[in-house]
Protein backbone atom coordinates (compact mmCIF):
# COMPACT_ATOMS: atom_id res chain seq x y z
CA UNK A 1 0.00 0.00 0.00
CA UNK A 2 1.20 3.37 -0.85
CA UNK A 3 1.14 6.44 2.35
CA UNK A 4 1.42 9.35 1.50
CA UNK A 5 1.98 11.81 4.33
CA UNK A 6 1.18 15.37 4.49
CA UNK A 7 4.43 16.70 3.06
CA UNK A 8 4.47 14.08 0.56
CA UNK A 9 1.09 15.40 -0.89
CA UNK A 10 1.96 18.39 -1.13
CA UNK A 11 5.07 17.96 -2.75
CA UNK A 12 3.24 16.11 -5.56
CA UNK A 13 3.05 17.90 -9.10
CA UNK A 14 -0.21 20.60 -8.72
CA UNK A 15 -2.12 17.86 -11.38
CA UNK A 16 -1.37 14.69 -9.68
CA UNK A 17 -2.31 16.04 -6.09
CA UNK A 18 -5.49 17.62 -7.03
CA UNK A 19 -6.43 14.05 -9.26
CA UNK A 20 -5.48 12.36 -5.94
CA UNK A 21 -7.18 14.17 -3.16
CA UNK A 22 -10.12 15.25 -5.32
CA UNK A 23 -10.25 11.39 -5.98
CA UNK A 24 -9.77 9.89 -2.51
CA UNK A 25 -12.88 10.99 -0.96
CA UNK A 26 -14.75 8.46 -3.24
CA UNK A 27 -17.88 8.38 -5.44
CA UNK A 28 -19.61 11.85 -5.46
CA UNK A 29 -23.07 12.84 -7.20
CA UNK A 30 -23.44 14.23 -10.56
CA UNK A 31 -25.89 17.08 -10.98
CA UNK A 32 -26.07 20.21 -13.38
CA UNK A 33 -26.97 23.06 -11.42
CA UNK A 34 -29.58 25.35 -14.05
CA UNK A 35 -29.71 29.20 -13.42
CA UNK A 36 -30.88 32.49 -15.54
CA UNK A 37 -29.26 35.69 -15.47
CA UNK A 38 -31.23 39.23 -15.13
CA UNK A 39 -30.73 39.54 -18.94
CA UNK A 40 -32.54 36.20 -19.76
CA UNK A 41 -29.17 33.78 -20.40
CA UNK A 42 -29.56 30.18 -19.11
CA UNK A 43 -26.45 28.77 -17.34
CA UNK A 44 -25.48 25.06 -17.26
CA UNK A 45 -22.50 23.86 -14.32
CA UNK A 46 -21.82 20.53 -13.68
CA UNK A 47 -21.10 19.98 -9.99
CA UNK A 48 -20.02 17.07 -7.89
CA UNK A 49 -20.81 17.88 -4.56
CA UNK A 50 -24.40 18.21 -3.85
CA UNK A 51 -25.60 16.47 -0.94
CA UNK A 52 -28.72 15.88 1.60
CA UNK A 53 -29.26 18.36 4.14
CA UNK A 54 -32.70 17.15 5.48
CA UNK A 55 -36.53 16.09 4.72
CA UNK A 56 -38.18 18.27 6.65
CA UNK A 57 -37.65 20.64 5.20
CA UNK A 58 -36.51 19.10 2.36
CA UNK A 59 -33.16 20.73 1.62
CA UNK A 60 -29.48 19.90 -0.05
CA UNK A 61 -26.59 22.03 -0.68
CA UNK A 62 -23.46 21.78 -2.52
CA UNK A 63 -19.87 23.25 -2.37
CA UNK A 64 -18.79 26.66 -4.86
CA UNK A 65 -15.25 27.76 -5.62
CA UNK A 66 -14.13 30.95 -4.61
CA UNK A 67 -15.82 33.73 -5.74
CA UNK A 68 -12.87 35.96 -6.36
CA UNK A 69 -13.66 34.66 -9.98
CA UNK A 70 -16.73 35.31 -11.74
CA UNK A 71 -19.19 32.40 -10.74
CA UNK A 72 -22.18 32.94 -13.11
CA UNK A 73 -24.29 30.38 -11.35
CA UNK A 74 -23.79 32.35 -8.32
CA UNK A 75 -24.19 35.55 -9.68
CA UNK A 76 -27.42 34.62 -10.82
CA UNK A 77 -29.42 32.52 -7.91
CA UNK A 78 -28.23 35.59 -5.43
CA UNK A 79 -30.17 37.89 -7.77
CA UNK A 80 -33.58 35.63 -8.23
CA UNK A 81 -33.07 33.13 -5.54
CA UNK A 82 -33.79 30.09 -7.88
CA UNK A 83 -31.38 27.22 -9.36
CA UNK A 84 -32.69 24.08 -10.62
CA UNK A 85 -30.70 20.57 -9.35
CA UNK A 86 -30.44 17.87 -12.46
CA UNK A 87 -29.21 14.33 -12.21
CA UNK A 88 -26.18 13.72 -15.09
CA UNK A 89 -27.30 10.44 -17.25
CA UNK A 90 -25.10 7.91 -19.18
CA UNK A 91 -26.41 9.02 -22.26
CA UNK A 92 -25.01 12.35 -21.86
CA UNK A 93 -21.83 12.84 -19.65
CA UNK A 94 -20.18 14.43 -22.35
CA UNK A 95 -21.94 17.20 -22.67
CA UNK A 96 -22.59 17.58 -18.81
CA UNK A 97 -18.90 17.60 -18.56
CA UNK A 98 -18.54 20.19 -21.56
CA UNK A 99 -20.46 22.66 -18.86
CA UNK A 100 -17.20 22.72 -17.02
CA UNK A 101 -15.32 25.32 -19.51
CA UNK A 102 -15.40 28.93 -18.88
CA UNK A 103 -17.75 30.15 -21.04
CA UNK A 104 -18.85 33.75 -21.53
CA UNK A 105 -21.69 34.82 -19.16
CA UNK A 106 -23.55 35.85 -22.46
CA UNK A 107 -23.41 32.57 -23.58
CA UNK A 108 -25.70 29.47 -22.36
CA UNK A 109 -24.70 26.54 -21.81
CA UNK A 110 -27.62 24.57 -22.87
CA UNK A 111 -27.12 25.51 -26.57
CA UNK A 112 -23.57 25.25 -26.59
CA UNK A 113 -23.73 21.80 -25.86
CA UNK A 114 -26.77 20.76 -26.90
CA UNK A 115 -29.13 19.75 -23.66
CA UNK A 116 -32.88 20.94 -23.67
CA UNK A 117 -34.21 23.95 -21.43
CA UNK A 118 -37.36 23.52 -20.01
CA UNK A 119 -39.43 25.59 -17.89
CA UNK A 120 -41.98 25.02 -14.86
CA UNK A 121 -44.37 27.49 -13.10
CA UNK A 122 -42.88 28.73 -9.88
CA UNK A 123 -39.30 28.17 -10.87
CA UNK A 124 -37.51 30.89 -12.81
CA UNK A 125 -34.38 29.14 -13.06
CA UNK A 126 -34.26 26.24 -16.53
CA UNK A 127 -34.53 22.56 -15.56
CA UNK A 128 -32.24 20.00 -18.23
CA UNK A 129 -35.12 18.07 -20.18
CA UNK A 130 -33.18 15.24 -20.85
CA UNK A 131 -32.51 14.35 -16.89
CA UNK A 132 -35.17 11.60 -15.58
CA UNK A 133 -34.37 13.29 -11.97
CA UNK A 134 -34.93 17.10 -11.20
CA UNK A 135 -34.76 19.56 -8.55
CA UNK A 136 -36.42 23.27 -8.62
CA UNK A 137 -34.29 24.67 -5.32
CA UNK A 138 -34.89 27.91 -3.32
CA UNK A 139 -31.75 29.39 -2.65
CA UNK A 140 -31.71 30.11 1.43
CA UNK A 141 -28.39 30.61 2.34
CA UNK A 142 -24.64 30.67 2.11
CA UNK A 143 -21.89 29.96 4.13
CA UNK A 144 -18.34 31.12 3.92
CA UNK A 145 -15.41 28.58 4.70
CA UNK A 146 -12.68 30.68 5.29
CA UNK A 147 -9.70 27.71 5.71
CA UNK A 148 -9.79 26.98 1.79
CA UNK A 149 -12.36 30.77 0.29
CA UNK A 150 -15.36 28.38 -0.60
CA UNK A 151 -19.25 28.74 0.15
CA UNK A 152 -21.62 26.22 0.95
CA UNK A 153 -25.13 27.13 -0.72
CA UNK A 154 -28.02 25.86 1.32
CA UNK A 155 -31.11 25.31 -0.99
CA UNK A 156 -34.62 24.34 -0.15
CA UNK A 157 -36.05 21.76 -2.73
CA UNK A 158 -39.67 23.42 -4.10
CA UNK A 159 -40.11 20.70 -6.86
CA UNK A 160 -39.23 17.21 -7.64
CA UNK A 161 -39.53 16.08 -11.07
CA UNK A 162 -38.78 11.80 -11.73
CA UNK A 163 -39.36 10.06 -14.46
CA UNK A 164 -41.95 6.78 -14.18
CA UNK A 165 -40.42 3.45 -13.37
CA UNK A 166 -37.47 5.04 -11.23
CA UNK A 167 -39.50 5.33 -7.80
CA UNK A 168 -40.07 2.23 -5.65
CA UNK A 169 -43.28 2.23 -3.52
CA UNK A 170 -41.57 3.46 -0.60
CA UNK A 171 -40.68 6.61 -2.37
CA UNK A 172 -36.74 5.00 -2.73
CA UNK A 173 -35.36 6.14 -6.08
CA UNK A 174 -33.52 3.57 -8.27
CA UNK A 175 -31.07 5.24 -9.66
CA UNK A 176 -29.45 2.50 -11.23
CA UNK A 177 -32.77 2.64 -13.41
CA UNK A 178 -32.51 6.19 -13.67
CA UNK A 179 -28.96 5.31 -15.40
CA UNK A 180 -27.75 8.22 -13.08
CA UNK A 181 -23.81 9.02 -12.85
CA UNK A 182 -21.54 9.57 -10.22
CA UNK A 183 -18.22 10.98 -10.25
CA UNK A 184 -14.47 10.09 -9.59
CA UNK A 185 -12.21 13.73 -8.86
CA UNK A 186 -13.19 15.72 -11.32
CA UNK A 187 -13.37 14.11 -14.44
CA UNK A 188 -13.88 10.30 -13.80
CA UNK A 189 -18.12 9.62 -14.36
CA UNK A 190 -19.08 5.92 -13.60
CA UNK A 191 -22.25 3.86 -13.97
CA UNK A 192 -24.32 3.45 -10.68
CA UNK A 193 -25.13 -0.12 -9.91
CA UNK A 194 -27.91 -1.09 -6.94
CA UNK A 195 -25.81 -3.69 -5.21
CA UNK A 196 -28.71 -4.14 -2.11
CA UNK A 197 -31.27 -2.27 0.44
CA UNK A 198 -31.45 -3.07 3.86
CA UNK A 199 -34.30 -2.89 6.62
CA UNK A 200 -33.63 -0.43 9.16
CA UNK A 201 -30.18 -2.24 11.44
CA UNK A 202 -31.16 -2.53 14.56
CA UNK A 203 -28.98 -4.27 17.79
CA UNK A 204 -28.97 -7.82 18.11
CA UNK A 205 -31.26 -8.55 15.28
CA UNK A 206 -30.17 -10.52 12.13
CA UNK A 207 -30.36 -7.97 8.62
CA UNK A 208 -32.65 -8.16 6.69
CA UNK A 209 -31.96 -7.16 2.64
CA UNK A 210 -35.22 -5.91 1.07
CA UNK A 211 -34.56 -7.07 -2.36
CA UNK A 212 -35.19 -10.65 -1.36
Amino acid sequence: MTHFSKEDILNLPGLERMHLINSCGGLKSGNLIGTISEAGVSNLAVFNSVIHLGSNPPMLSFMLRPTTVERHSYTNFKKNSHFTVNHIHSDFIDKAHQTSASYDKEISEFKEVGLTEEFIADCKAPFVKESKIKMGCKYINDYFIEEHGCRLIIGEIQHLMVEEGIMDKDGFLDLSRAGSAGIIGLDGYVKTKLIERYAYARPNQELKPLNH
